[in-house]
C-alpha cells in the first residue's frame, strides 16, 4: 500500500470518527519530503453535518484563580527577583536583577547561619551589612545578635568605632549582650545612664575587647571609690584594659573622693580629665598629685573636649542603634492608662509631675566655669619619669603668683581639711590587696 493511499484512509478516519480530539497538523511523507496535509481539509470540516465545539482544555481541566496574598512566600520570591518602575507614559516596566542582587539578597535572609565573614572582602561585606539592616535582620530577637557578632568579629572598628549612648539606659537594659558584642571601639559615652558599681557594662569596659578605647564618658553614673578601683584593675596590676584612654569623663558622681582619684594615676597616656561634681574633700592636694604623677593642669576654661559635640555613633551600624532606640522607645511609650490620672490633677488643681527623661539633673545643677575641676596635659618635649615631676614643682613655684588671686577661694577648704591630707591612702597597699583577691 502506498503512503498516498495510508493518508487518505487515516483522514477518512479521522472525519467519520465523531468522538476524538483534534490532532494538530498531519504530516505525510512522499518521496522523501514531508506535507502538512491538514490544511486541505477546512473545505471537508464545514460540509459536516454535526459542528463539534473547539475546546482549548479537556473536560477534566479545572482552573483556580490565585490572588496575591502577602503571605505567600513563593509570590514573593517570585517578584523579588525583578525591579518595577514606571515610564514617563505611565506604564509598569520590570527587569530582571542580577545575579549579584539575587545572591546578596540570600545571603542576608540568612545572614545568621553563616560560619564566619574573617578574610572576606570589605566592600562585600559593606553592602551585605547594608541589606541585612534593611530586611531588619539585627533586630530579631537571638537571630540579630548572632549576626552581629559575624560582623563585630572580623571587622571590628568597621562596623562601630564611636557609640553614644548618652541617656540611653532603656537601650542598654535591652540591648547590653549586642552593645558587648562591638569591638575595636575608640570613643565611648555611656553619660547619664545610671550605671552604679555593679553593672555588667562597667565590667566589660575592663575586657580585652575594649582596649582600643581612647575616649570614655562615664558622667552621671552613680560611680564611688569601688568602680574606679574595680574599672582601673586590669592597667593597674596587669597592664592591660583601658591602658589606652586618653580622655576620661567622671564628672558629676559625688561618691567619687581623694582616694578614688588616685587609682587614675595608672593612665599614663591621660590627657584630659573631668572631675567636677565629685565628692573631693581637699582638692588643692588632688590638683598637686595629678600635676605631679600623670602631668595634668587644671584648666581655668572649660574645655572643649568635654561638650559632648565630639561623641557620635559612626560605622555600619549607626542606623541599628537608633532603631534600637526607637523599639524601646515604642515599648516604653504606651502610657494611655495614665492620662485620665493627670486629667484628674488639673482638674482639681493639682500640679502633675513634669518627667525629664532627657537631661542630668546632676548636670543641669552644675557649678560654673570656675568651679569646674577640668585637667589637660600640658606641651612638654618629655612626659615620663622624674624629670616631669621636678618640671612640675618647678612650674607650679613659678605660677605661683600668678594663679593666687584664683586659688585663694581655695585655701579655706585645704586649711580645714589638713587632716584629710595625713588620711589619704597609698595606692601600692590597694594593689597588693587587689593581687591578693585574685
Amino acid at each position: 500500500m502506498g503512503e498516498k493511499a495510508v493518508a487518505s484512509k487515516a483522514m477518512s478516519y479521522y472525519l467519520n470518527s465523531e468522538n476524538h480530539l483534534d490532532p494538530g497538523p498531519i504530516y505525510v511523507r512522499e518521496n522523501g519530503q514531508l506535507h502538512m496535509v491538514n490544511l486541505a481539509l477546512d473545505g471537508v470540516r464545514s460540509s459536516l453535518q454535526k459542528p463539534r465545539p473547539f475546546r482549548l482544555f479537556p473536560k477534566g481541566f479545572s482552573v483556580e484563580l490565585c490572588m496575591n496574598r502577602e503571605d505567600d512566600t513563593a509570590q514573593k520570591e517570585k517578584t523579588d527577583h525583578f525591579i518595577f518602575t514606571y515610564t514617563r507614559e505611565g506604564n509598569l516596566r520590570y527587569s530582571a536583577k542580577s545575579l549579584f542582587s539575587l545572591v546578596l539578597g540570600f545571603i542576608s535572609d540568612n545572614v545568621d547561619h553563616i560560619d564566619s565573614l574573617i578574610g572576606f572582602p570589605e566592600q562585600i561585606a559593606e553592602k551585605l551589612f547594608s541589606a541585612a539592616e534593611a530586611r531588619q535582620k539585627f533586630t530579631e530577637p537571638g537571630a540579630g545578635l548572632r549576626a552581629l557578632q559575624k560582623f563585630t568579629e572580623a571587622y571590628g572598628s568597621l562596623v562601630l568605632c564611636s557609640l553614644c549612648l548618652r541617656n540611653r539606659y532603656l537601650v542598654i537594659s535591652e540591648k547590653l549582650e549586642e552593645i558587648k558584642s562591638f569591638r575595636e571601639l575608640t570613643c565611648l559615652d555611656l553619660s547619664c545612664c545610671k550605671l552604679g558599681d555593679e553593672h555588667e557594662l562597667l565590667e566589660h569596659l575592663t575586657n580585652e575587647a575594649l582596649s582600643s578605647v581612647t575616649q570614655l564618658h562615664l558622667k552621671d553614673n552613680c560611680l564611688s571609690d569601688a568602680g574606679v578601683r574595680k574599672m582601673t584593675a586590669p592597667v593597674r596590676v596587669m597592664k592591660r584594659g583601658l591602658e589606652n584612654l586618653t580622655l576620661l569623663d567622671l564628672s558629676c558622681n559625688p561618691e567619687i573622693t581623694d582616694a578614688g582619684i588616685g587609682y587614675l594615676f595608672s593612665f599614663r597616656k591621660l590627657n584630659c580629665l573631668d572631675i567636677s561634681g565629685t565628692g573631693l574633700k581637699d582638692i588643692k592636694a588632688v590638683k598637686h598629685k595629678l600635676q605631679t604623677h600623670i602631668g595634668l593642669v587644671h584648666s581655668k576654661v572649660p574645655l572643649k573636649e568635654f561638650d559632648h559635640s565630639n561623641c557620635k555613633t559612626e560605622g555600619w551600624a549607626d542606623q541599628i542603634v537608633l532603631q534600637w532606640e526607637r523599639v524601646t522607645s515604642e515599648a516604653v511609650k504606651p502610657r494611655d492608662a495614665l492620662e485620665p490620672r493627670k486629667a484628674a490633677q488639673h482638674f482639681y488643681g493639682k500640679r502633675a509631675q513634669t518627667e525629664t527623661p532627657g537631661k542630668c539633673p546632676l548636670a543641669d545643677t552644675h557649678m560654673n566655669s570656675s568651679e569646674k575641676l577640668q585637667f589637660y596635659r600640658e606641651k612638654a618635649p618629655d612626659c615620663h619619669g622624674p624629670l616631669l615631676k621636678l618640671e612640675a614643682v618647678s612650674s607650679q613655684e613659678s605660677k605661683k603668683s600668678k594663679k593666687r588671686g584664683f586659688e585663694e577661694p581655695e585655701k579655706e577648704q585645704s586649711n580645714s581639711s589638713q587632716s584629710s591630707k595625713q588620711k589619704y591612702v597609698c595606692l601600692a597597699v590597694e594593689d597588693w590587696d587587689l593581687l591578693n583577691s585574685y
